[in-house]
């Protein structure tokens, strides 16, 4: 009996591990196929998952922002090489916030260029007075955007599925870089303030798609606007909003009424050319990205972002891929052009009131080290 039992108990413990190896395959195949995936498939999703860890590890720090300390560029890629799509232009459809969402994941991209006619109900905009929000110059936008009636692009850039954008810097650094032709290779060409072009086409291109502007940092002479390009309005305080006004109606304006330079009085743009950059983008690069004092939503010391970087943070949340030439200032080099377009040296600039040149650079920094942006001209 002993010997019938041991060989019962025997065949028992063969029988229930074949039931249990087949529960096991059927367990695995189950998985792999019941979601319509192949054994190739199942792999990818594990080397995703593997990243997903990787990404949302516990060990993984952040400064006191949320931007990821140790801006890994091997991680960068493989984010980018998952949600960035080669088109067939070669541009790389989503490449940009995908990499700013790998660095910082708080990154939400929704955030129109300009304001249309639904501003009013946009979140916290009301709340803040310029040049954080709108707050107090609702009638006059109204009155301005009742005008231009245009709130986009163009209609070619707007029918584009992937855009390439570059902003281009005043810094003495563009000068005989000769990156004029792979600058106009851009879909969007940003300019900023009254940099000029002609004379300089060999070192900063043709192209200006958008020249953002403020009333004292407006070109004044009508002959240098170009005539295929975009005015857009960045407001910085009440004043500035009713300058636009008088602009866009054709109005008396008077150069020197609250402003702390003379500014131009005629811009040859009829209104369908003229946009309002939409003021989020100011209060997201001061207040989240570089982390600027808030001061109670007031223009303060050292608390506005510069043009440039306003520009960037625009660019972030509309364009697929982001460039920049122009940016940076050598602090080491005296000596060196302060600007592209005249002979002032870099020892002349001063300590800013209004913006902290030093903690922008660092957020800039950041982009191009985590792969968010590509610095033509390695200044930053």
């Amino acid at each position: 009996m002993s010997f019938l039992g041991s060989v019962r108990n025997l065949l028992l413990a063969v029988c229930l591990m074949l039931v249990l190896g087949f529960l096991y395959y059927s367990a695995g195949k189950l998985h792999m196929h019941g979601w319509g995936q192949e054994p190739h498939q199942v792999e990818e999703v594990k080397e995703e998952r593997t990243l997903l860890f990787k990404i949302n590890a516990k060990d993984l720090e952040y400064d006191r922002l949320g931007f990821l300390l140790k801006l890994d560029s091997r991680i960068s890629a493989e984010l980018s090489y998952k949600n960035g799509n080669i088109t067939e232009n070669g541009c790389r459809k989503g490449f940009a916030s995908a990499q700013m969402t790998a660095i910082f994941p708080k990154f939400s991209k929704p955030a129109p260029m300009f304001l249309d006619n639904t501003f009013k109900r946009w979140s916290k905009l009301k709340d803040f007075v310029p040049p954080f929000g709108i707050k107090g110059q609702e009638a006059v936008i109204q009155k301005i955007l009742g005008i231009t009636k245009d709130y986009t692009l163009t209609s070619y850039l707007d029918s584009l599925s992937c855009k390439r954008c570059i902003i281009m810097g005043n810094g003495g650094i563009m000068a005989n870089k000769s990156l004029g032709p792979r600058i106009d290779e851009y879909d969007v060409v940003i300019r900023l303030n009254e940099a000029p072009v002609k004379g300089f086409e060999k070192d900063v291109g043709t192209k200006t798609t958008l020249r953002i502007t403020y009333p004292e940092g407006a070109i004044q002479k009508p002959a240098r606007y170009e005539r295929d390009s975009l005015f857009v309005f960045a407001g910085f305080k009440p004043q500035d909003f009713k300058w636009l006004k008088y602009i866009v109606y054709k109005e008396k304006v008077s150069p020197s009424d609250g402003f702390w330079k003379s500014v131009a009085t005629v811009v040859p743009k009829e209104p369908k050319e003229i946009r309002i950059l939409n003021p989020y983008f100011i209060r997201e690069a001061a207040f989240t990205f570089i982390g600027l004092p808030v001061n109670n939503g007031m223009m303060g010391r050292g608390n506005i972002p510069t043009l440039g970087t306003v520009a960037i943070t625009m660019a972030l949340h509309n364009c697929d891929e982001v460039a920049v030439a122009g940016f940076g200032y050598d602090m080491n080099a005296p000596n060196a052009p302060l600007h592209y377009y005249e002979n002032v040296k870099m020892s002349a600039i001063k300590e800013s009131w209004t913006h902290n040149i030093g903690k922008e650079k660092e957020f800039l920094r950041k982009l191009v080290k985590g792969q968010v942006i590509t610095d033509l001209t390695a200044g930053i």
